[in-house]
């Protein structure tokens, strides 16, 4: 147990550049106590003590802020970073060596009993307010996006971001960090290509005029340019 709660601390320090003491590590993260406590009521669960098992897991979202049903599995190695709002349901299976931010649901969709929650692979990162809902898997080496919602299967090693999650990019290396600022946005990407179709067309436009003779005012440039300047520039695109 002791040698368990010893790399506990030692995964807070490789995962948080923030952690400054074993000391500031053992009071200060609410997501290594929700780990403990979830530990403590997943025995319960496991022998059939179910009232006190969920009564453990009520007092650790209270202490905490994070809901982990008792029933859920979690794998070494496991990282909640700050924690606050995240809901980890009952048929849960999480793997090792992963990290998840605020906010992250693996939730159900539906009321029927047996597996109803993700299953989630070894070296994962959740980004914080993701939603990743159902009886599905992600991969080895995922990474899901911040604010994604993810309904269907992730390969092993891609990038999943979006509403709903898409696979933006994949690749066979499992990869522990997530910089947010530096996923693609798929629906910046969708207006811009759009955008480059209207310059294109008015191009062509212009060249008939030219032949024809015809001179028309363009109404909609400046339409045009603040569409470009929202969703594009804004997402470095």
């Amino acid at each position: 147990m002791f040698e368990r709660a010893r790399e506990d601390i030692k995964t807070v320090f490789a995962k948080d550049p923030a952690a400054r003491s074993t000391l500031e590590v053992i009071f200060c993260y609410p997501g290594l106590h929700a780990l403990w406590l979830h530990r403590i009521a997943h025995w319960f669960w496991s022998h059939k003590i179910l009232f006190f098992a969920r009564l453990l897991s009520h007092i650790n979202r209270f202490l905490t802020g994070i809901e982990i049903h008792p029933g859920a599995k979690i794998g070494r190695r496991f990282f909640i970073d700050h924690g606050s709002g995240v809901v980890i349901g009952e048929t849960a299976e999480i793997g090792d060596d992963v990290l998840i931010y605020q906010g992250v649901v693996l939730g159900g969709t539906s009321l029927r009993k047996g597996k109803r929650h993700p299953t989630i692979g070894d070296g994962v990162v959740i980004g914080a307010g993701a939603m990743i809902l159902g009886d599905i898997e992600v991969g080895d080496g995922a990474k899901i996006g911040a604010g994604s919602v993810v309904v269907k299967s992730v390969p092993n090693g891609a990038t999943v971001v979006g509403i709903p999650g898409k696979v933006i990019e994949e690749h066979g290396e499992p990869v522990l960090d997530l910089e947010h600022g530096k996923l693609p946005d798929p629906v910046a990407e969708a207006i811009s290509f759009v955008l480059r179709r209207q310059d294109e067309m008015e191009e062509q436009i212009r060249d008939l005029e030219v032949l024809s003779g015809i001179m028309t005012r363009y109404r909609f440039m400046n339409e045009r340019d603040e569409t470009e300047a929202i969703f594009c520039d804004g997402a470095g695109i």
